[in-house]
């Protein structure tokens, strides 16, 4: 039987929070990810909707727990807001950004059919041809996704593309 690890060979969290418990990044990129959501659906306060939604992607890159799929989802949700607030320009580069984090990392399946539909929504509404090929992309990954309800959710949202 071997002896336990001395205390200082533990590996903790950066904030000094016991392992297994939630750093103050993470629930705050929890928190202000699913505040989006709500003011998305309201539309209550705009500014308010753009604030949170880059702030939920930088406190998720600051979590010790991040990983690059919420990374690629944080830039997702950006670039969702920017489509929601008719701004194509920062919508296509933070949708870009969400493909590059999937690519990078080797993430496919849900993450990847969304980073196309985020891709194919922005450039939809900069009026840009290549909306097409996107939205073509996001199909097809869309239909691998290989969770039923999850591929379920995405081709509801699919359907929003027009």
């Amino acid at each position: 039987m071997s002896p336990e690890a001395p205390r200082s060979e533990i590996p903790r969290p950066l904030d000094g929070r016991s392992a297994g418990e939630v750093t103050d990044h993470r629930r705050l990129g929890v928190e202000l990810f699913n505040e989006v959501w709500r003011l998305i659906e309201s539309r209550e306060d705009d500014d308010r909707m753009l604030h949170a939604a880059h702030a939920s992607r930088y406190h998720w890159g600051e979590a010790p727990e991040c990983k690059p799929e919420n990374l690629a989802r944080g830039e997702w949700q950006v670039s969702r807001v920017y489509v929601v607030l008719g701004r194509a320009e920062p919508a296509i580069w933070h949708a870009q950004r969400c493909l590059e984090h999937c690519e990078q990392a080797g993430i496919g399946d849900w993450d990847l059919a969304y980073a196309y539909e985020a891709l194919a929504r922005a450039h939809a509404l900069a009026g840009n041809a290549e909306a097409g090929a996107w939205k073509e992309k996001a199909r097809t990954a869309g239909a691998a996704i290989a969770d039923p309800e999850d591929r379920e959710h995405f081709e509801e949202d699919y359907t929003t593309l027009g």
